[in-house]
């Protein structure tokens, strides 16, 4: 099965993470930053930080037996290798960040709930949310 609420989970914490510390670095080492780096800076801090937030909260909520550790792990080293190796993530980041944020709240919010045996009820054949268990 593929599990695209685990990769938007990770784009999101990933590309926010970069997006929201690319400033830092840019300064630091010299690197080019955009206009929007330069003119506003809060504005990327802001959008970086919102999909870090959105990624956080879904690995939380999926807890560490189902992988939210992996979430956080696989998304700081997407940040680490987006910010340091390829220096993109002043530019490329302000787009993908909150794409994969806004995917990860809708896909969420649409899932049939969680998977988990906790919610199924063997009585009647359905889950906790109304829907015949799978």
């Amino acid at each position: 099965m593929f599990n695209y609420l685990f990769l938007f989970a990770t784009g999101a914490f990933g590309w926010g993470l970069s997006l929201a510390t690319y400033r830092y670095f840019a300064k630091r080492n010299g690197w080019p930053m955009g206009a929007l780096h330069v003119d506003l800076p809060a504005v990327p801090i802001a959008i970086g930080a919102f999909a870090v937030f959105v990624g956080l909260i879904y690995a939380v909520a999926e807890g560490a037996a189902a992988g939210g550790w992996a979430i956080i792990l696989f998304g700081a080293l997407l940040a680490l290798f987006w910010t340091g190796f390829l220096r993109v993530g002043s530019q490329t980041s302000l787009i993908l960040a909150p794409i994969a944020a806004v995917l990860l709240l809708f896909s969420w919010a649409s899932s049939t709930g969680p998977s988990y045996a906790s919610f199924s009820d063997s009585r009647d054949g359905q889950n906790g949310f109304g829907q015949a268990s799978r």
